[in-house]
């Protein structure tokens, strides 16, 4: 099961406190050939795990930009997963690499795109403009749960 725990602090109370606070796991497939996190070679400013899988290469789980955008992913394992569906890899990947998008305005789209990846939680956030944390679940080909945050 993949796990993330998340705090941010847009004011801490010292200098010397954190304002992000980041645990996660990735244990889904243990062989799942992956690279380590490290900042993508042709784009510098995003840090991240990137999926080294056939036909998912490029997509992450979890990343980081110099820009303050933050993405995470935990996938929701469904009885029946679609083996044709888009890789959620992307979702995190293809949030960072957006200069143009906020995370409300990228996840009301994925919103809308849902029902073509299998279940997934995807937690985006904008540190730099303090839109803090927003979310979306979709549960594959049902509805998906919407998205909260602030």
């Amino acid at each position: 099961m993949c796990i993330i725990f998340l705090k941010f602090d847009p004011r801490p109370a010292s200098k010397n406190a954190y304002r992000l606070i980041l645990a996660a796991n990735r244990d889904e497939f243990y062989n799942r050939p992956s690279k380590a996190a490290d900042f993508w070679g042709t784009n510098s400013e995003i840090l991240s795990g990137l999926d080294l899988e056939y036909g998912k290469e490029g997509g992450s789980w979890l990343g980081i930009s110099k820009r303050g955008k933050l993405a995470a992913i935990t996938n929701y394992m469904e009885g029946h997963p679609n083996p044709n569906a888009q890789g959620r890899g992307f979702l995190v990947s293809n949030y960072l690499m957006d200069k143009d998008v906020d995370s409300h305005s990228y996840l009301k789209k994925i919103s809308a795109e849902g029902h073509l990846y299998n279940g997934f939680n995807l937690i985006t956030a904008e540190f730099n403009s303090l839109q803090l944390v927003n979310l979306v679940s979709c549960l594959g080909e049902r509805n998906p749960s919407g998205f909260s945050g602030s």
